[in-house]
């Protein structure tokens, strides 16, 4: 059956669409640091140590993802803790004679348990495109890595009014070729204009944002699947944001950039989510 991309749709139909609503109550939220291309090894070992002493029950479940070379030194340094590894990216083979690139296997040797797939800067600065995201979020599942498939608008493409044009055809490639259990599947919704700007989505650009995603998980997932998946919101996330936006209903977390270099700035997101009960 056709999900509107070409493949099959994600899992098969047979329930309502999703409307938007209050949070569900199975969504924990979930926090992420993506250190992209910063950090040498003693700065990643300094950070891990000063949020693993900040960490103050958390409600959020807390994943980092640093650099390719770093990530067996913070899988030691993070071992025992509430934070969880990922990869910044994956190649859709298991192996082969694809120099620079790296595997969801190799990934889970190096103790990751989620990987990033599609984001934005590795659409602009790799040319990725919508077909080859969705490969990679299905070598994720394949290779039993949770992804997270990155979602957004340029700023052009916003001010000719085709955001939701532009997230529905992403989103929908990104789910070709996934079969598993929607709880396998995060989605951060990171508008291009915002990354890295200061020019942060206002909480409620964010909530019509992430109530489209969901809605648009509901027709081709089902209710069930749309209800349980996180959405996150990832565009210049910071401290005096954070909690304004994490107020929204369908925003279940944070894809945090810049910010999260920062030990302090992260703990600060981090309590923006709440605590745990």
């Amino acid at each position: 059956m056709s999900n509107g991309s070409g493949g099959p749709a994600w899992p098969p139909r047979g329930e309502p669409a999703a409307t938007a609503g209050p949070r569900g109550g199975e969504r924990r939220p979930l926090v992420a640091a993506n250190w992209k291309m910063h950090l040498v090894r003693r700065e990643a070992l300094a950070w891990c140590r000063a949020v693993r002493e900040g960490l103050q029950s958390p409600a959020a479940e807390l994943v980092v993802f640093p650099s390719f070379p770093l990530l067996p030194a913070v899988a030691e340094a993070i071992a025992g803790s509430r934070l969880s590894l990922g990869g910044q990216d994956l190649h859709p083979e298991a192996k082969g004679a694809h120099t620079g690139d790296v595997s969801g296997p190799q990934l889970r040797d190096s103790g990751c348990a989620w990987v990033l797939c599609g984001h934005s800067e590795r659409r602009r600065d790799h040319g990725e495109s919508d077909e080859l995201v969705g490969r990679k979020v299905a070598a994720a599942e394949r290779h039993g890595l949770l992804p997270v498939l990155c979602v957004g608008e340029r700023r052009e493409e916003r001010q000719a009014g085709r955001t939701f044009e532009v997230l529905e055809r992403q989103l929908r490639a990104g789910l070709t070729g996934l079969t598993g259990r929607p709880a396998r599947l995060a989605v951060a919704y990171e508008p291009v204009w915002a990354i890295g700007t200061g020019d942060t989505a206002t909480p409620a650009t964010a909530q019509e944002a992430h109530a489209f995603l969901r809605r648009i998980l509901g027709e081709s997932a089902g209710a069930a699947a749309a209800q349980g998946t996180r959405i996150l919101y990832g565009g210049s996330v910071t401290p005096e944001n954070a909690a304004a936006l994490f107020a929204q209903p369908e925003v279940d977390g944070f894809l945090v950039g810049g910010a999260s270099l920062d030990p302090g700035k992260f703990l600060a997101i981090i309590a923006g989510c709440g605590r745990a009960g």
